[in-house]
């Protein structure tokens, strides 16, 4: 199943500089281990030492948080968006 996935500016340098990359995943933890072969070094930034996702990370199928789905069992249909949004902090 090829889905897109959405890279945020900051982590843009790890796919080469690009904006949007195709990759194969029924799940999301599919479509990351996926992003981070084609890619290395995204695994490092979007999930823990457990395997979780990191707690300023979130991850959206279409417009839902995955957080509030089934994590990174949240699956993911063919052609669908997936969009990695850092969290962002103000003071």
């Amino acid at each position: 199943m090829s889905v897109t996935v959405r890279i945020p500016t900051t982590l843009r340098p790890l796919a080469g500089g690009s904006s949007e990359v195709e990759v194969e995943g029924g799940t999301v933890g599919d479509v990351l281990k996926a992003l981070d072969s084609a890619h290395p070094g995204f695994s490092d930034r979007l999930l823990d030492d457990e395997g979780g996702l990191r707690k300023f990370v979130n991850i959206f199928v279409a417009d839902d948080d995955v957080r509030f789905l089934d994590g990174l069992a949240t699956p993911v249909p063919d052609g669908e968006t997936v969009a990695i949004i850092p969290a962002v902090a103000g003071g």
